[in-house]
């Protein structure tokens, strides 16, 4: 059995969860991506595809997710922030933003508190496990970045973090 399925709408192939992603042979290689290779946005989208993988495969043990881990970094740094700030800063959208704080509160790292400026609005905190937590999760996230460094190089992981701060 081949560990991708075709997606029926677009008929890319998506990898099976578990499986390992592919790597390249001269065969991928082979195959042209004409004016693709002199896209930034391209390039951008194959690094990030890059990222992901290695973080979910470094943090795979604490069952973490890249904007799991943002949400929580965030909350962290901020303790009482509104769900509204946290979305807008992090571009999530709210509702989105609502079912991770649902997943992470039942995993009992974060915690909602009704607001005691607006009632309808509630201060996020993490828990005291979300806390030991996140220092775990930091390390880890730390591993991953040396993962990056190792890939494209010190100096060019810096250059890129300097390249890419204006849209942070």
């Amino acid at each position: 059995m081949s560990s991708h399925s075709v997606h029926p709408v677009t008929g890319t192939r998506k990898r099976r969860p578990g499986k390992s992603p592919s790597r390249h042979t001269e065969a991928d290689e082979a195959i042209s991506l004409d004016t693709l290779a002199g896209h930034a946005g391209y390039a951008v989208r194959r690094f990030q595809l890059w990222i992901f993988q290695d973080f979910i495969r470094t943090l795979a043990a604490v069952d973490i997710k890249p904007t799991q881990f943002s949400v929580m970094t965030v909350i962290g740094a901020n303790p009482g922030l509104s769900q509204m700030a946290v979305a807008k800063r992090l571009g999530i959208e709210r509702a989105r933003l609502v079912h991770l704080l649902d997943s992470l509160e039942r995993r009992k790292l974060v915690k909602r508190v009704q607001s005691a400026v607006d009632r309808r609005s509630h201060a996020l905190h993490l828990t005291a496990s979300g806390e030991a937590s996140l220092r775990k999760f930091k390390r880890l996230a730390a591993e991953h970045e040396r993962h990056v460094a190792d890939k494209i190089g010190k100096a060019n992981r810096e250059q890129l973090l300097r390249i890419l701060s204006c849209f942070a």
